[in-house]
Parts: structure tokens; C-alpha cells; sequence
């Protein structure tokens, strides 16, 4: 039987990310996003928000990504999945964690605070890349730009007979 591990959350950032390095050299980065729920109560009627906390962690390229451009108050749409943990708190009490492990991050809401005015209003910044780095793959460069077609020259009339057979 198939089954689907994917989470998909919008929201905004607690905190600044925390980033940390491996003994490899890999970076780790942690974020906590406040995704809201809005409900009416049923016996009052009144309109009530619940906030829920996400814990999210990015690895390799796309975590330096998040240290480098994500902030306290971003907004950011990640997919990933869920993966739970198990610890030992400093009472030694055993629990249980479930975070996001992240595998596409998008930043939304415009390009403010990365580097200047860009005249782009509507932009963000969207990565997508493995949340651990594959063996055996190989970084290639971008496939430059298709070149444009370039313009055909005006017909050249004084090239041509005047012995037009009509």
C-alpha cells in the first residue's frame, strides 16, 4: 500500500533562523512559522484566533538560503515532511518531537530588506533544491538564455532586374 508523508505550511517567522554547521561542513538551519486559525465559538458567537508554532529544519544549500534571506516576521510557504523524534528532557524524562524536515522553501511578500529596491513589487525569491545533498550528483552550470532570433535585413531592391516577366 502507498502512503504520502508531505506537509505544506504559509506563514510567518517567530524568530530569526538558527543556523549551525556539521562537522562536514553541511549547514542546518531552524525556523519556527505561526501558521493562524480563525473559528467563531459556538455559544458566544464570537470570532476567535488560534495560533499553532511549526518547527521546521532545512539542510545543505537551502539552509544557507534561509540564513541568508529569511528573518523574524517573513513570510514563507514550505513544503516538506514530518518526521518525529525522540529525546530525553534534562529531568530525564523521556518525549517526543515532530518537526518539518523542509524540501522546497518559497519566500513571499516582495523583496524588501535583500539588498535594495530591485523595482520588483510582486517578486520573492523561490528555491527548490534536495534537502540533502545526493552522492554522485553533479552541479552543472545554468543553460545560458535561448539566443534571440536575430532580425532579418531589409530587402536590398537595387539588386534586382528590371526584367520582371509580368
Amino acid at each position: 500500500m502507498a502512503s504520502v508523508n508531505k506537509v505544506i505550511i504559509v506563514g510567518n517567522l517567530g524568530r530569526d533562523p538558527e543556523i549551525r554547521y556539521m562537522p562536514s561542513g553541511d549547514a542546518i538551519a531552524n525556523i519556527a512559522v505561526a501558521t493562524s486559525y480563525k473559528s467563531k465559538d459556538r455559544n458566544t458567537g464570537e470570532q476567535k484566533e488560534l495560533t499553532e508554532w511549526h518547527r521546521i529544519s532545512f539542510f545543505g544549500r537551502l539552509a544557507e538560503i534561509v540564513g541568508q534571506y529569511l528573518k523574524k516576521g517573513s513570510s514563507v510557504y514550505v513544503e516538506g515532511r514530518l518526521q518525529t523524534r525522540k529525546y530525553t528532557d534534562k529531568d530525564g524524562v523521556e518525549k517526543y518531537a515532530t518537526d518539518i524536515i523542509a524540501e522546497n522553501m518559497q519566500m513571499l511578500g516582495g523583496r524588501q530588506g535583500m539588498g535594495g529596491d530591485s523595482g520588483m513589487d510582486d517578486g520573492g525569491y523561490e528555491s527548490s533544491a534536495p534537502s540533502r545533498p545526493q552522492p554522485q550528483q553533479q552541479r552543472q552550470a545554468p543553460p545560458p538564455p535561448p539566443a534571440r532570433p536575430q532580425p532579418k535585413p531589409a530587402p536590398n531592391f537595387s539588386d534586382m532586374d528590371d526584367d520582371i516577366p509580368f
